[in-house]
């Protein structure tokens, strides 16, 4: 299921001169049987709209008095979104005779009073703010509007703004529209409401909002694909600086190539656009390289082991973003773990639309071919996912058969694309005809009849450094560090930063020196690490000739602290 909700305004769209059909009715009630959620967004009080709407049941939620009050028709809980104008404001009102009506949040009144209205606000120097729907004059404080009261509303249901459908007709649901995934229009709606939905029903007040759901219900707007801006994503850019993007749903990307070839820079890059757009995203981690992307949560570490059960708990709430940290589950044991998530994360899928995203780094250890119960844990089908592999050809041929964009980096991109091409059992594609540079991919839409293209990736913003949390906490096996001295007495190993700060601080000044003299720090993070900036910096230090032991290590252990904050 594509979308999850509607939100419906109520006079004008839901209702037609106030009054609500039987046959809206009951297809609200059609919508509510298919799993959808219903939510009214209206700017009457809860008490005006009961005394002409005896339906609310129908509604999971209603987002009253313009968004200043939500009421829960299952539990009668009713909870104001701000405090209701102050005193001196009404009866400075009722002493010049303007005509109004107090909510519990809003002030109500009509044309032609909003003159003497904002006079009033002025006089007393209140921050209140006046809006229109139609001839009425509501008055709220600042912040309150449909929008921000649909969207308390959506975090409630444990949805975001792009499961949601929004109709309306007048000028104070433009903030509403805006906020949802597929904004609507009924026909009799006000110009510039129609000129900014995504489209508009042939039907006007009531009738429009029955078309909509019928259309809801029977192909979850599909035949309005086109019509509905969804947001686009950005894949890289043309050899000639023209954006290639992929909508936001529907298509599965396997991104693969050597190490240090840059998967991680552009399933980084990529996934920080899915962030900035709104989307939730959980990120299978098997080797702790994505912990320290900001503003994200992390479970798990190398020494403690994620629960499914926190994992759901975590991505119940639609704005948080999730990394599982795989570290503390014993290889081995990974597919296992993986293929008790998968259904959950599913099923997840299928009441809420979230995650919208999910990216399974090493994905070849999580689902690997060899594996015997891959058929019975491989679900039908994927959906918006990213899979980040060093060998295509040992991933499950089922999810081979299910991408859709092929992303190739570094020098062997061609033998990438032909394991690709293996496991789909087609031809492998022909190659643009130049090298690959840094920063360059080979993208190769599966579904059509085109060739691979060349395209530059766009640099993540974030300050994530590839493979961080391996490089600080994990082990390098026959890449670490190790501290010999002048005459190769010693064999101390540094198996990441960590161990390289603490056994750093602990050598001999004369085995420290002779390192940093021969330039070998900075060789060692320059060539393993990949961590071009923190070896320039240490380089610089190593060819000072003046630092004493005492300072160098100081230096360095400050250097390594600030990008990969170790502990104390």
């Amino acid at each position: 299921m594509r979308y999850h909700a509607l939100a419906t305004d109520y006079d004008g769209t839901l209702a037609a001169s106030g009054r609500v059909s039987d046959r809206a009715v009951a297809a609200l009630e059609k919508l509510r049987s298919s799993g959808r959620r219903a939510v009214l967004v209206t700017g009457r009080q809860l008490g005006d709209l009961s005394s002409v709407f005896s339906r609310v049941d129908v509604f999971d939620c209603v987002v009253a008095e313009n968004g200043g009050v939500l009421y829960w028709p299952a539990s009668r809980e009713t909870s104001l979104q701000a405090a209701p104008a102050p005193a001196p404001f009404a009866d400075a009102l009722r002493a010049r005779g303007i005509t109004h009506d107090l909510g519990q949040v809003i002030v109500s009144s009509w044309h032609p009073h909003e003159t003497a209205i904002l006079q009033v606000i002025r006089e007393l120097g209140l921050e209140l703010q006046i809006v229109f729907n139609g001839d009425a004059v509501m008055v709220l404080p600042p912040g309150v509007n449909k929008a921000a009261g649909l969207e308390t509303a959506l975090r409630r249901l444990g949805l975001s703004r792009h499961e949601v459908v929004a109709i309306g007709n007048d000028a104070n649901d433009h903030g509403m529209l805006q906020l949802a995934e597929c904004g609507v229009a009924v026909a009799s709606a006000v110009a510039s409401l129609r000129a900014r939905a995504a489209f508009t029903t042939d039907g006007g007040a009531g009738e429009g909002v029955v078309e909509l759901i019928e259309e809801l219900v029977r192909d979850d707007l599909r035949a309005r694909s086109t019509a509905v801006a969804h947001d686009s994503l950005l894949l890289g850019r043309s050899p000639g600086g023209d954006e290639v993007t992929i909508p936001a749903y529907g298509d599965n990307i396997l991104v693969a190539g050597t190490s240090g070839a840059g998967k991680s820079t552009f399933a980084t890059g990529f996934l920080e656009r899915l962030i900035e757009k709104g989307y939730q995203v959980c990120i299978i981690d098997p080797e702790g390289d994505y912990s320290t992307l900001e503003d994200i949560v992390t479970l798990g570490s190398r020494v403690r082991a994620p629960h499914i059960a926190e994992i759901l708990d975590v991505l119940s709430e639609p704005a948080t973003n999730l990394v599982v940290n795989l570290l503390g589950i014993a290889l081995a044991d990974r597919p296992a773990f993986f293929a008790e998530l998968v259904p959950r994360l599913q099923s997840m899928r299928a009441r809420t639309g979230r995650p919208h995203w999910i990216v399974i780094d090493e994905a070849h250890h999580l689902w690997p071919a060899s594996w015997g119960l891959v058929p019975s844990t491989v679900p039908q089908g994927l959906g918006e996912t990213v899979l980040v592999t060093l060998h295509p050809a040992e991933l499950a041929r089922p999810l081979v058969a299910m991408i859709d964009i092929a992303v190739a980096v570094g020098p062997r991109a061609a033998e990438t694309l032909a394991a690709v091409a293996a496991g789909r059992e087609r031809s492998a594609p022909p190659m643009p005809a130049t090298r690959l540079r840094r920063g360059e991919v080979v993208a190769w839409f599966l579904g059509r009849e085109e060739d691979p293209v060349l395209l530059e990736t766009v640099p993540a913003r974030s300050a994530r450094l590839r493979h961080l949390r391996k490089y600080a906490e994990g082990n390098l096996g026959p890449h670490a560090f190790v501290f010999r001295g002048p005459d190769g007495r010693l064999r101390l190993r540094a198996q990441n930063l960590i161990a390289f700060t603490e056994i750093g601080d602990g050598v001999d000044d004369e085995t420290w020196l002779y390192h940093l003299h021969g330039g070998h720090y900075s060789r060692w993070i320059r060539h393993v690490v990949k961590d071009q900036d923190l070896a320039s910096e240490i380089a610089g230090m190593e060819q000072a000739g003046d630092l004493s032991a005492a300072e160098s290590r100081r230096l360095v252990r400050d250097a390594i602290e600030r990008r990969y904050t170790l502990p104390g």
